[in-house]
């Protein structure tokens, strides 16, 4: 995949998080084409565009109808089927609905300051929202180490309210699913205070993490099937 593809689609720490990629690509039921999906907090429709280039029909959907941001990135490519709408992913609007539902960095943010129920409403409404059979996939942050947790509280403006994932919680999260497969990765590259920082510091990650325990990585990625 080009490089500025996968910019569109990921965003940040392309390093680390574009390795949710491939794994999703393993996990994936085919064929795509004419199958329906729902991105969550799809803000600027990076994860919307990999699905609808891959034939999918898409809603992107924020809490607020992001269709005049992620548009703009929709509109340079040809014969995507993207529509958007405003989607509250802790009361989806959708029940039996949807061959995939995915979503990217999330759930901190829904469930700042310790709401930790609220993570749970939206993995459970997710689940409502597939049809039976139908996929999860997710990217999320990880509460990761001591480091990580002095770092982000003392030097990211929202990192004290962030309610980072936790490795313990992640199989409690997703129990009312048939199966959950998922993978955790980086550590350098959450300190990169700009992208060719966080490049820097992804490539040493590619060496070090596997030295590591999942507690001490930063990011988590998987596939649940219902």
């Amino acid at each position: 995949m080009e490089k500025k593809l996968v910019q569109q689609i990921i965003e940040w720490d392309l390093v680390n998080w574009s390795k949710a990629l491939p794994f999703w690509e393993e996990q994936l039921k085919e064929p795509s084409k004419g199958k329906k999906a729902l991105e969550l907090g799809g803000r600027n429709g990076g994860i919307s565009l990999w699905l609808g280039l891959k034939g999918y029909e898409v809603i992107c959907s924020d809490l607020e109808n992001p269709k005049e941001s992620a548009s703009k990135l929709h509109a340079q490519y040809d014969h995507l089927n993207i529509r958007y709408e405003a989607i509250n992913a802790t009361d989806i609007p959708y029940e039996n609905e949807f061959d995939l539902v995915i979503f990217k960095s999330i759930l901190g943010g829904i469930s700042r300051n310790g709401q930790d129920e609220l993570k749970k409403a939206v993995i459970d409404q997710a689940h409502k929202a597939l049809k039976e059979g139908g996929q999860l996939l997710f990217a999320e942050n990880m509460e990761a180490s001591i480091i990580h947790r002095f770092f982000r509280k003392n030097f990211v403006k929202w990192g004290g309210e962030w309610n980072y994932l936790k490795a313990a919680e992640i199989d409690s999260l997703f129990s009312e699913f048939s199966s959950l497969k998922y993978r955790s990765a980086g550590f350098l590259g959450a300190f990169g205070r700009s992208e060719g920082q966080r490049q820097f510091l992804g490539k040493i990650d590619n060496t070090i993490e596997k030295a590591l325990s999942k507690k001490q990585h930063y990011l988590v990625f998987g596939v649940a099937e219902k």
